[in-house]
């Protein structure tokens, strides 16, 4: 934890394939502004447990962010009378907007760098009958326990093609960024790294209509009291185009969209400066007397 002990909380949730080090330029800035800043390694990442596929523990959003407010009431002691702010990149901003819905009175804004989900790319789907799903479960496991990503994580991790993957995540270059490289490569190393991704692979594929981004989103528009809402997207992101960003801002009138030039899928890392302009600015704004401490 860095910061005030008397300052609000903030969790920043890493992305896809990162860690809490991905806030390598952030959390001593938001500190330094007055915010209690804490990191969080979602489960299957950076230094937490790396745990195989098990059908009644799926690895998606919801037990992400069941992780997120167990991390709240236990670690950061948030409450309805000292929620947190919640700031994601990508899989994190998914998983922050799942904890909000979920625990609402934990939460005082949340903030996602950007909003990742590929079923913000289609309309929402219409609840399907159960037996359906249950005839997709087992085509999607042996679909993804044919993926040799036994074979495949080990090398990607530990040559070059790694760096290729993570250059997509960015608009300027970053091959000379040693510390970046090693800080992605490492927990891709473990010897559990493969097995988390199938399960997460799995449990992503097979979530429940109610826990992707639009039904969501819609819940979270739907809740007694407004939560503030924050999509910060680089405007070169290549992974999640901010037409997506656009089309959401269109469809909720009360969330608010800040593009970030000159960034692309991460621009917590890629852009700080900006970043923190956007993200303190929008938080002085909407962390109004009724929701402050």
């Amino acid at each position: 934890m860095l910061g005030p002990s008397d300052g609000r909380p903030l969790v920043l949730l890493h992305g896809f394939g990162a860690s809490s080090d991905h806030w390598r330029h952030n959390a001593a800035p938001l500190a330094a502004a007055g915010f209690q800043v804490y990191g969080l390694d979602l489960i299957g990442f950076g230094r937490s447990e790396q745990p195989g596929h098990q059908r009644q523990r799926p690895i998606d959003n919801r037990l992400w962010a069941r992780q997120l407010t167990a991390f709240l009431e236990q670690v950061v002691q948030a409450s309805a009378q000292q929620p947190a702010v919640l700031v994601g990149n990508s899989l994190g901003g998914l998983t922050a907007l799942t904890a909000a819905v979920l625990r609402p009175e934990l939460v005082a804004a949340v903030a996602a760098a950007p909003l990742p989900d590929p079923a913000l790319m289609q309309p929402l789907p219409l609840r399907r009958p159960r037996f359906w799903r249950r005839l997709r479960r087992p085509f999607v496991v042996a679909a993804m326990r044919l993926l040799p990503l036994g074979l495949l994580v080990p090398v990607i991790s530990r040559t070059a093609l790694i760096r290729l993957g993570l250059q997509g995540a960015y608009h300027r270059s970053i091959r000379h960024d040693r510390e970046l490289h090693q800080l992605i490569a490492a927990p891709a190393r473990r010897p559990t790294a493969a097995r988390a991704l199938r399960a997460m692979s799995i449990g992503m594929a097979l979530r429940p209509r109610g826990a992707t981004a639009p039904a969501l989103l819609e819940r979270l528009a739907a809740l007694p009291q407004a939560m503030p809402l924050l999509l910060l997207w680089g405007r070169q992101d290549r992974f999640v185009p901010l037409l997506i960003g656009e089309r959401l801002q269109q469809q909720h009138a009360w969330l608010e969209l800040q593009v970030i030039e000159e960034s692309g899928h991460c621009p917590h890392d890629e852009t700080p400066e900006a970043f923190h302009q956007v993200l303190l600015s929008w938080l002085d704004r909407n962390l109004d007397a009724h929701i402050r401490c």
